[in-house]
C-alpha cells in the first residue's frame, strides 16, 4: 500500500493507495468515529461493491443511499436524498458519510457532510479514475445549478481517501478515457518529467496496466497534494488546478451536465488554454501542439461543439475564478509550469474558441 500525506493542520489526511483497500475494514474502520454510517453509492457501483463495503461495517447501523447516475444528476436534488437519509435515520454528529462512486457521488457526500448539523465526518472511497486522481483530493465538495457546475459547495475535507485501483477493471472504457485527462493535467502545470512519463506510457494506461496505473494515481496524488497543502481554500495557487477547467466547464453546462462527461471537456478546455497561451506568447506554439498531441493520443475530444460558439464566451464568465475584474484563466508559461493570467482580451479568447469550434458540429 503506498501513503500519500495531505499536510492541512488539524485537518491532515492520509490518501490510501492499493490493491484490495476495498475489503480492508481495519483500515475504513480506522477512520470511523461513532457507530453509525451512512454509505452514498449510485446505481452503478452499488451493485458491484456496496457488499463489499457493508461487510467491513459489520457491527455498525449502517445506512445506505444509492443517488442515480449521472453528472445531470449532481443536483440540490440528490443533495436533499443525502441529507434526507440521515435525518430519517436519526443520524448524530459522530456518524460518518462513506462516499463510494465517481466524482459526482463523492461531491454530493461531501456537501452534505460538510451541511448536516454543520459539518460531520466523510470518507472518500472513489472508483472512478478522475475521482480517484482529482475529485476526492482536497476537500471541494459541490452540486450543480443549470447556469453554472459547481455553483453551490463548501470546502470539507476528508477524514481520508481510500483508492483501490482494482476498482477501475469495471470502469466502462469511456470514463477511464475521461479519468486520463486530470492525470495529463497535474503533468501539465506542475511537472514536466510527469509529462514526459504519460506520453511515454499513455498506451499502457489505456491498456489498464495496473502497475502503472497506480503510479499514475499516486504521482497525480502527490502533485494536487502539495499544491492544496499550500492553498486549502483556493485563494491563489490552487487555481492552478483548474488548467483547462474554465473552458471545461463551459462546454458542460452549455451542452447540458452529462452530455460531455467531465474529462472530456477539461482535455478539450486544455488544448484550448495551451493555444491561447502560445498566442499571447506565454508558451511555445510547440508545446501547445505537444499537449494537444498527448490529448489526442489519449482518446479525448480536442473540439469544442460549434453550437456553442456565440455563447461561449459568455458561458465561461460565469466560471468561479471569475473577478470583478474579469476572467481569471490558467495558462501555460512552459508545460509543467502554470500560471494564473487575468484580463485577456476577449477578442484573443473569442479567436480560441472560433478556431477550435471550427472542425465539429455539434
Amino acid at each position: 500500500m503506498e501513503e500519500v500525506q495531505l499536510a492541512l493542520g488539524e485537518a491532515s489526511y492520509t490518501i490510501h493507495i492499493g490493491p484490495g483497500l476495498l475489503d480492508n475494514a481495519l483500515l475504513l474502520r480506522r477512520y470511523i468515529r461513532g457507530q453509525q454510517v451512512l454509505v452514498v453509492t449510485n446505481t452503478s457501483i452499488a451493485p458491484l461493491y456496496l457488499g463489499r463495503i457493508q461487510a467491513s461495517l459489520a457491527g455498525l447501523s449502517v445506512g445506505v443511499v444509492i443517488l442515480p447516475d449521472g453528472e445531470e444528476f449532481k443536483t440540490l436534488a440528490s443533495l436533499d436524498l443525502v441529507i434526507s437519509g440521515l435525518l430519517q435515520g436519526g443520524h448524530n454528529r459522530a456518524t460518518t458519510l462513506i462516499a463510494l462512486g465517481g466524482g459526482v457521488v463523492g461531491d454530493t457526500t461531501g456537501f452534505a457532510a460538510a451541511c448536516y448539523q454543520r459539518g460531520v465526518a466523510f470518507i472518500q472511497v472513489p472508483t472512478t479514475l478522475l475521482a480517484q486522481v482529482d475529485s476526492s483530493v482536497g476537500g471541494k465538495t459541490a452540486v450543480n445549478h443549470p447556469l453554472g457546475k459547481n455553483m453551490i459547495g463548501a470546502f470539507h475535507q476528508p477524514q481520508a481517501v481510500l483508492i483501490d485501483p482494482q476498482t477501475l477493471l469495471t470502469l466502462p472504457r469511456r470514463e477511464l478515457v475521461a479519468g486520463l485527462a486530470e492525470v495529463i493535467k497535474h503533468g501539465a502545470l506542475a511537472d514536466l518529467a510527469y509529462l514526459e512519463w504519460i506520453e511515454a506510457n499513455i498506451e499502457d494506461l489505456l491498456a489498464l496496466d495496473l502497475e502503472k496505473m497506480s503510479y499514475a494515481i499516486k504521482r497525480s496524488c502527490e502533485i494536487k497534494a502539495s499544491i492544496v497543502s499550500q492553498d486549502e481554500k483556493e485563494l491563489g495557487a490552487r487555481a492552478l488546478l483548474n488548467f483547462g477547467h474554465t473552458f471545461g466547464h463551459a462546454i458542460e453546462t452549455g451542452m447540458g451536465y452529462g452530455a460531455w462527461l467531465h474529462g472530456e471537456a477539461v482535455g478539450t478546455g486544455m488544448v484550448m488554454a495551451a493555444a491561447l497561451s502560445a498566442r499571447l506568447g506565454l508558451c511555445s506554439v510547440a508545446d501547445s501542439k505537444r499537449l494537444r498531441r498527448l490529448v489526442e493520443r489519449a482518446g479525448l475530444p480536442i473540439h469544442a461543439p460549434s453550437v456553442l460558439r456565440e455563447q461561449f464566451l459568455t458561458l465561461m464568465g460565469r466560471d468561479k475564478k471569475a473577478t470583478d475584474q474579469g476572467l481569471r484563466l490558467v495558462l501555460l508559461a512552459a508545460l509543467g509550469h502554470a500560471k494564473l493570467v487575468d484580463n485577456v482580451s476577449a477578442l484573443d479568447i473569442q479567436a480560441i474558441i472560433d478556431d477550435a469550434s471550427s472542425r465539429v458540429a455539434n
